[in-house]
């Protein structure tokens, strides 16, 4: 692994870490156990340092994968025949003294570990820093067995399953193990074992279904390798393909990567889109529904005809329950559509109660000034009114009488108290007037003010008990979504190749079939 894998690496974690501290308990606990298992493994497998490459034979009773442990190793340390179905404990064997603490980590019992001196390596290549595991069987009667694999497989930087001719397409194998590793085909490989008991003539044409079988799974690009562990049959290319994940050590980013990758994609699977959802529109639309709850409108009315009428006391009823809890769960119906169940309960946890809510609108109620106050002018307006008036009565009854000489007045003083009279009663009726005008103006505001003001201490109510804990939980949402796409769009570690080459990111749309020289036969899916 070169410094700017493992820089990528740590960067891509740590991000991912982050995802998961926004998630939080809104990922079921399936997802969150998926990524923590990643994070964490990445993590302690990086602070382990990359000087060892982790290599784990896997598969299923009676495949042979111990005996080939055995051939690999040229040791006869792992279980096989009769004994191995009473173990659930992983076998390692290291091609190095320094793999103690990543033993440690595994969780390879102090016994079960043995120490390759290489003086069996003759004509071997260079496996120093190798670590080879022998796992139990993944489909063994004995749950223990399978809880050991899933504990280790993503421990593992090179996986190579053995499946034998008889059991190559167990579905437990397919739709347990191989179709959860997609994503992992450059830190993988599958070994047919035991191709010394098929025809030659049979052989190929199992490898072409084989590799059949791994492209239904998803798996493209995976090579397929035929051995015999009695017969040392393909052992060579296994010994060639360890040297080059010895050599190159980039599997271990790329098993690391694909780890992460996984983990991404269930992070992705729990925020799968972008929730379409504003603010202002979310309170638009509920704020009618608060203004009937609380009879806003009709107080306003009753607001405005107590100005008008210079009497009444209008007052708020208290907001209606029924209907605030309703206009609660549309609104968690609508900002919640496109969200997973734990995010859907994350959100109606995170919002105000419909107790806690008709509560804060009746406060927001009640903070509402219900002014029936008249103009200030009104009192001086209907003085002088009545002024005017009276006036106009005594110049009229003076004028009368001055016309029908029960007064004496010398003309024109009869006409011109009449014409004051006019004027008078005309200043009256104008007074009258101006003061139901200036009422009914007066009115109007502020009925519109009780209406307004309304509406905005309703707006406020649910942008602060509904929107701003629906906006903060979706920007958390967004930022998951984000960054579990950037730690999925991110580049691999470089993948193996050499004389024996395992699936390059552009061999997968176009892998290759080939027969090697010296009968060992080694094929990648087409």
């Amino acid at each position: 692994m070169t410094t700017s894998d493992d820089a990528t690496l740590r960067a891509r974690t740590e991000d991912l870490a982050e995802a998961l501290r926004l998630a939080g308990p809104r990922l079921d606990a399936a997802t969150r156990r998926r990524v923590e298992t990643a994070v964490e493994g990445v993590q302690q497998r990086l602070a382990l340092g990359v000087d060892h490459t982790v290599v784990a034979l896997a598969g299923g009773t009676g495949s042979g994968k111990s005996s080939l442990f055995n051939k690999v190793s040229r040791l006869s340390f792992a279980d096989v025949g009769v004994k191995r179905p009473t173990t659930a404990r992983v076998t390692a064997c290291a091609w190095s003294a320094g793999a103690e603490a990543l033993l440690d980590w595994i969780g390879v019992d102090r016994e079960r570990r043995i120490t390759q001196s290489g003086d069996l390596d003759v004509g071997v290549g260079d496996l120093g820093g190798l670590v080879l595991l022998d796992l139990p069987d993944h489909d063994s009667i004995e749950p223990s067995h399978r809880e050991v694999v899933d504990r280790v497989l993503p421990m593992v930087d090179l996986l190579v399953w053995v499946v034998a001719p008889q059991k190559y397409a167990d579905d437990a194998l397919h739709s347990g193990y191989l179709r959860e590793e997609v994503g992992s085909e450059s830190s993988m490989v599958v070994l047919l074992n035991q191709v010394d008991t098929v025809p030659d003539g049979q052989r190929e044409n199992l490898e072409t279904d084989l590799a059949r079988l791994l492209r239904d799974d998803g798996l493209e690009g995976v090579w397929v390798q035929g051995v015999s562990a009695r017969t040392g049959e393909g052992i060579a290319r296994v010994y060639e393909l360890l040297e080059e994940v010895c050599a190159r050590r980039s599997v271990a980013a790329g098993r690391a990567a694909a780890e992460l990758d996984a983990a991404a994609r269930a992070l992705l699977d729990q925020t799968p889109a972008e929730v379409p959802w504003h603010m202002d529109s979310a309170v638009e639309r509920e704020l009618v529904a608060l203004i009937d709850a609380t009879g806003l409108d009709a107080v306003a009315s009753q607001v405005g005809a107590a100005v008008r009428n210079g009497y009444g006391m209008p007052e708020f009823p208290p907001p209606d329950r029924d209907a605030i809890a309703l206009s609660r769960s549309r609104w968690l119906t609508r900002a919640g559509a496109a969200l997973r169940p734990g995010w859907q309960r994350a959100l109606a946890e995170s919002v105000s109660s419909a107790d806690t809510l008709r509560t804060a609108v009746a406060g927001a109620m009640r903070g509402i000034s219900l002014d029936t106050r008249g103009p200030a002018t009104a009192r001086s307006m209907l003085r002088w009114a009545w002024v005017a008036a009276g006036l106009a009565v005594l110049l009229g009854v003076a004028g009368a009488l001055g016309v029908t000489a029960l007064l004496d007045l010398a003309a024109p003083w009869p006409l011109v108290l009449l014409v004051a009279a006019g004027a008078a009663a005309v200043g009256a009726v104008a007074l009258f007037v101006a003061r139901v005008a200036v009422r009914r103006s007066l009115a109007r505001r502020r009925e519109r003010a009780v209406a307004t003001a309304g509406r905005a201490a309703l707006s406020q109510v649910l942008a602060d008990g509904l929107g701003a804990p629906t906006q903060r939980l979706l920007i958390e949402h967004r930022r998951v979504r984000e960054i579990a796409t950037s730690v999925r769009d991110l580049p691999h570690g470089r993948p193996l190749t050499g004389s024996l080459r395992l699936p390059t990111a552009d061999e997968v749309d176009a892998p290759s079939t080939g027969a090697r020289s010296g009968g060992d036969r080694a094929s990648a899916p087409a």
